[in-house]
């Protein structure tokens, strides 16, 4: 039966609540172990989601369960999703709020919560991209706003006239922390004009100014694209978690808020008003707890997950859709140096992929600090290669949002030192989203990286290994140009996220014959550079360099030399091959060695390959300090000189 207008809005309110009363008793219980209330805050989420049109994104965090109940979200997968279950949204990977849905174009929170907002940004400039007309609606905290994600992806927004209504959830609270622990201004409406933005404060627990408001600037969004950021007055009447508890409240301030209740609020007004009687919201209460008890204990039915590390890690990574075009046979080479086979592939890959877009600082017109895109702004115009502000995690956030939006996206990072200002967007949303809840993460992040150049502490590290420990990620290091335009095109094939190492001190120090078609590379394979029968030497990156100019001088030794260009996946098979063959193996990094790619590689070589062994797996890296800036320096820091003395003694163990 078809309710009337006013007792349809009711059931979008109240649906969050009954889940809410009902959740506190099944946790008194001990049916459920935890839960983060959004008691007191409905009216924001169900009033900002109701004014979002369907096939409209929203980004979400711990206090917006009637998102997700207005957006009708079956009500017992919900629930299995809450508790863990194997039929939950993430297959019981995460919890509660931790998870997005594209069927219902809900985008979940990670726990560090200014994330969601770079996220935002990305998926407004897919719609903006494609002149859609539509609006992106992401939330954050009083708290959550202190972060500096907030900042980034707020001026990032301006500065790109996004279309996307930022909604700060002022509770007065951040877990324990007061708002005058917070900030020192009244009103986050100060914040809007600071990035040239329009900004709005409404009373958050009044449906009707949520409502009303919400479906007026969301209009006026889609109407005329920019960022408009909405300030909604409310309060967590529950803890941050039912666990933490409210006891650091003073006295009087839940009785306070208590009255202005949300749900209390528009029950009134509607009976007073007579478009509702007492008698028809009460039945439709009892409808609704029903309903909720109904669901909850079918989902507390469902099977709980059970572990199968063949199936956990099939999900790691998003499935390649197509064959890949792998080693084409060339028709026509140059000689190219690397950074040229770089700008070369760049171009192939934006002809190719017409839903390719590039983000980075200077890479527009000044083509990149190294020039590794020079040129492209005049073939494929401003929409597709973007200037951005000097904000690494909202860029790279805004490449994550890109990608859920069926775009591929690459990131350059003006020095991979940088990289750190990113690595929650990277290691903690687009490493683990496939996993979490199945959605793929297709964006390159173009590394320059390395040693050589004398640019000291900053500019020169080594930080690789960094990420080659994060599940989900793939990271890859070509050491000669065409090696780097075969696996970067291969990259921009990868529906997951790739880190693109390439070493600045490489970029113009030699050439070699690359084919000027379209071609790729696998981005799982170690190759073997020269095969021997004395020594395996594995090396990448400059190390490779460094190792072929001591086989120059050295030509009586006969070094198998293995190119592992892939730090994730690694091509175990092929490490332990030589290994087998030749019973001796050396790595050579440019990195340090404590946690590094090479004392990684040398501790499963020596389990994989120890009875065969002639001689411990040894390691040769750079000194333990942090690269220094003088030359001098520099070359007492790096491994190279130590190089004789590193093959010499495992040859005569």
């Amino acid at each position: 039966m078809k309710l009337k207008p006013s007792l349809e809005l009711y059931r979008s309110l109240f649906l969050p609540r009954a889940v809410e009363e009902r959740m506190l008793i099944a946790l008194r219980q001990g049916r459920i172990s935890k839960w983060f209330s959004s008691y007191g805050q409905e009216a924001v989420s169900v009033g900002t989601t109701l004014a979002m049109h369907e096939d409209e994104w929203i980004c979400t965090m711990h206090r917006n369960l009637g998102v997700f109940t207005a957006r009708n979200l079956p009500l017992v997968k919900l629930f299995a999703q809450f508790q863990g279950r194997a039929s939950g949204y993430t297959k019981g990977r995460d919890r509660s709020f931790h998870f997005g849905t594209r069927e219902h174009r809900i985008f979940g929170m990670i726990s560090h919560l200014g994330a969601q907002l770079g996220v935002a940004d990305g998926l407004a400039l897919a719609r903006s991209i494609r002149g859609e007309g539509k609006c992106v609606l992401v939330f954050t905290g009083d708290g959550g706003a202190s972060e500096g994600d907030f900042h980034e992806a707020l001026n990032v927004a301006a500065v790109w006239k996004l279309p996307v209504l930022i909604v700060v959830e002022n509770n007065q609270w951040g877990l324990s922390t007061p708002s005058r622990e917070q900030f020192v201004f009244d009103s986050f409406a100060v914040k809007g004009p600071a990035y040239g933005m329009e900004s709005h404060t409404i009373d958050g627990n009044d449906l009707d100014l949520v409502l009303k408001t919400s479906r007026e600037l969301t209009q006026s969004i889609r109407e005329n694209p920019r960022p408009i950021l909405l300030e909604c007055m409310t309060f967590r009447v529950r803890g941050h978690e039912e666990a933490s508890g409210t006891k650091y409240y003073p006295e009087g301030m839940i009785e306070s808020w208590q009255s202005k209740d949300p749900i209390l609020r528009y029950r009134s007004s509607i009976i007073k008003a007579a478009v509702a009687s007492e008698k028809e919201v009460k039945a439709l209460e009892e409808e609704l707890a029903a309903h909720v008890l109904e669901s909850l204990n079918l989902a507390l039915e469902e099977p709980k997950p059970h572990y199968s590390e063949q199936a956990e890690l099939a999900d790691v990574y998003a499935p390649i859709a197509s064959e890949p075009s792998h080693e084409v046979a060339p028709e026509s080479t140059r000689r190219l140096r690397l950074i040229d086979a770089i700008n070369e592939g760049l171009g192939q890959a934006l002809e190719r992929h017409d839903n390719l877009v590039f983000m980075g600082q200077d890479i527009a017109e000044y083509g990149g600090v190294f020039k590794a895109t020079d040129g492209l702004l005049e073939r494929f115009g401003s929409a597709r290669i973007r200037n951005t502000p000097l904000c690494e995690s909202a860029i790279v956030g805004a490449g994550v949002g890109l990608a859920v939006e069926g775009f591929k996206s690459m990131v350059e990072m003006q020095f991979s030192d940088f990289v750190t200002e990113a690595m929650t967007q990277i290691c903690n949303q687009a490493a683990k989203l496939h996993y979490r809840w199945g959605q793929s993460v297709d964006m390159v992040i173009r590394m320059p990286t390395g040693a050589g150049m004398a640019a000291g502490p900053f500019h020169s590290q080594s930080t690789e290994a960094w990420f080659a420990r994060v599940p989900g990620l793939k990271v890859v290091y070509p050491s000669t140009p065409s090696q780097a335009k075969g696996l970067l095109l291969r990259a921009f094939e990868d529906p997951n996220p790739v880190l693109f190492f390439e070493h600045k001190n490489l970029y113009r120090s030699f050439e070699e014959e690359v084919p000027e078609e379209y071609y790729t590379l696998p981005l799982d394979r170690a190759v073997l550079v020269k095969p021997g029968e004395d020594l395996t030497v594995i090396a990448y990156g400059s190390a490779i360099h460094w190792v072929q100019d001591w086989m120059r001088t050295n030509p009586s030794t006969l070094i198998e030399l293995i190119d592992l260009v892939s730090l994730r996946p690694v091509d175990w098979n092929t490490l332990e091959n030589s290994v087998r063959k030749t019973n001796r193996c050396l790595v050579v990094q440019e990195d340090t060695f404590l946690g590094s790619i090479g004392s990684s590689i040398a501790s499963e070589i020596q389990q994989r390959c120890f009875a065969v062994l002639d001689a411990p797996v040894s390691v040769l890296s750079s000194s333990d300090t942090p690269i220094p800036f003088a030359a001098e320096l520099e070359r007492g820091f790096l491994p190279q000189e130590r190089l004789d003395s590193a093959i010499k003694s495992i040859l005569n163990y």
